[in-house]
């Protein structure tokens, strides 16, 4: 009896398993970097390469970073939406352009709009690295203390906006 019921239980408590992982959203993936200060930076600026800033010149406000990168695809699917949300937005978006050549990131922002109030370069990729970043689009909202404190995987969308970041960005500039 011993023989079948160790096996039963095994494949009962992996069924289990899969129903959880199953029920999971893909694009809420923990970041141990939620409620804990955003990582230090000083970095060039795209349009502005002689002009350098980082983290220490945002404390005092809250502001959203998106991780992107003109060679990405799904950037390009949230771009329409980061462009129209820039317009209307009451909180800066800063651009943090990963892993691209400049003149690639210019020549894209060019053509489809630039939402961003500036985009920090990262060529080699350590600020995303030092971010948490698995992947690009990635957006973050940091609050006026440079604590992190929202970290949104995947492309932006409509919704993402209206139910998430902008109740979240409400909350800490209130």
């Amino acid at each position: 009896m011993n023989r079948f019921l160790w096996p039963l239980l095994a494949f009962l408590v992996l069924v289990g398993f899969l129903g959880v992982g199953l029920g999971l959203n893909p694009r809420e993936v923990p970041s141990p970097l939620i409620d804990k200060p955003a990582p230090e930076f000083r970095t060039t600026l795209l349009h502005e390469p002689e002009r350098s800033l980082g983290k220490q010149d945002m404390v005092g406000k809250v502001w959203v970073l998106n991780v992107w990168a003109s060679w990405c695809t799904a950037c390009r699917e949230e771009h329409p939406v980061l462009v129209d949300w820039a317009k209307r937005a009451s909180v800066p978006l800063y651009g943090l352009n990963y892993k691209d050549e400049p003149g690639a990131a210019k020549q894209w922002l060019q053509r489809l709009g630039d939402p961003y109030t500036a985009s920090f370069v990262d060529r080699d990729g350590r600020i995303g690295i030092d971010f948490g970043v698995y992947g690009v689009p990635e957006t973050f909202v940091v609050d006026k203390a440079g604590v992190i404190r929202y970290k949104h995987i995947g492309p932006v969308t409509p919704e993402a906006l209206r139910d998430t970041i902008e109740p979240l960005v409400r909350k800490l500039n209130g």
